[in-house]
């Protein structure tokens, strides 16, 4: 085995990563190494990259990722169903790794346990580098649940498991059985992709899609959207497209926009459910009318982040649909580890869904 990883550390915003090498860490009871066979550029890891958001510098960004198993503990190592896993496995993992006993994760919340160790977001120390995914190798550490990834699925596909759709599963798991009602997706990213194709798994009976982007708008229908509809229609005309389908039942927000957040409550159905998932930076306030949301019997939940059970569930749906949903195409072009800063331009400049890195 290697003994060697090269990883490009995110040292300022906007400044080119700087490529170190490392040597591969010892591993410690409930630990692995990981050598890195795709990953990709998450939207977040370009608001980090150019200061849309605070983070932790010098660090390893990078979070959508898989990779196969090359060093295990002496006692070994099982996934997240007990399994034991074996040098080579090919493998996703949670977004973060956290102390399964502890507080947060005993009231369902383990996304926000303290202390927390988040791929792709720590603060790159002397000796412990390997954090993220734009590297060869990735330190998997204590607390992180771990999943094989089965076969058939592509390494673009599954590269985004562990953020987007992951992500998705929680929106779902939050708002409740899907069967025979109809949904609205706000915004057509990666994300609302997932989310249309996703509420189509759960049961939906229709769902619509709304993007600033009439192009992306377009692209939905292919992702087990019915319907697209322009963000910027005005709310009455919106309503006069929806009603004829019985109104909208579900919102899963994924555009971040106070705006789109503000004009679904006026959308939904009395006893309906919101799910914000897009506001990961700050914004202006969103103006609520609480009457309405006391008279309509509304929901209204956040989300960020995961639960395990949702990377679960997300990959149990990506197994059974990587045929009907082509997310492989998605990543609209790839690039080598060593070629990172154009790979940011690129995804950054083009806003294309995703962006491939090759580490190896």
């Amino acid at each position: 085995m290697k003994n060697e990883a090269l990883a490009m550390v995110f040292s300022e915003v906007e400044k080119p990563f700087l490529p170190l090498s490392v040597n591969l860490p010892a591993l410690a009871t409930g630990e692995a190494i990981v050598e890195i066979t795709y990953s990709t550029i998450c939207t977040s890891d370009l608001h980090t990259f150019y200061g849309r958001r605070e983070a932790n510098f010098p660090s390893v960004l990078g979070h959508e990722m898989i990779g196969r198993m090359i060093d295990l503990p002496e006692n070994g190592l099982t996934d997240y169903y007990g399994q034991t896993l074996k040098i080579g496995d090919l493998v996703t993992w949670s977004v973060y790794a956290h102390d399964h006993t502890g507080s947060m994760a005993q009231k369902g919340i383990p996304q926000k346990s303290v202390p927390l160790f988040k791929y792709g977001h720590e603060k790159m120390e002397t000796n412990d580098v390997l954090s993220g995914g734009f590297a060869t190798h990735c330190h998997l550490r204590k607390g992180t649940d771990i999943f094989k990834i089965p076969a058939g699925i592509s390494s673009k596909a599954a590269a985004p498991l562990n953020c987007t759709h992951a992500t998705i599963a929680g929106a779902i798991r939050l708002a409740g059985n899907l069967l025979e009602k109809n949904v609205l997706v706000l915004g057509a990213g990666m994300l609302g992709l997932s989310a249309c194709a996703m509420s189509r798994y759960a049961g939906a009976k229709m769902v619509l899609v709304t993007d600033l982007d009439l192009q992306r708008v377009e692209i939905a229908r292919q992702y087990g959207a019915d319907e697209g509809l322009p963000a910027e229609l005005a709310l009455e005309e919106t309503l006069k497209v929806i009603q004829p389908h019985g109104g909208i039942d579900v919102v899963i927000e994924t555009s971040g926009s106070a705006s789109a957040m503000e004009k679904s409550l006026d959308l939904l159905n009395i006893g309906g459910i919101t799910v914000w998932v897009g506001a990961v930076y700050s914004d202006r306030n969103v103006n609520l009318n609480a009457e309405k949301v006391v008279r309509k019997i509304l929901t209204i939940k956040g989300l960020h982040n995961y639960i395990p059970e949702d990377l679960s569930y997300a990959i149990k749906f990506l197994e059974t649909t990587h045929s009907l949903y082509s997310f492989e195409r998605l990543v609209g072009t790839e690039f080598k580890l060593t070629e990172l800063d154009e790979a940011f331009n690129v995804a950054n400049a083009f806003g294309k869904y995703r962006v491939g890195i090759t580490p190896n």
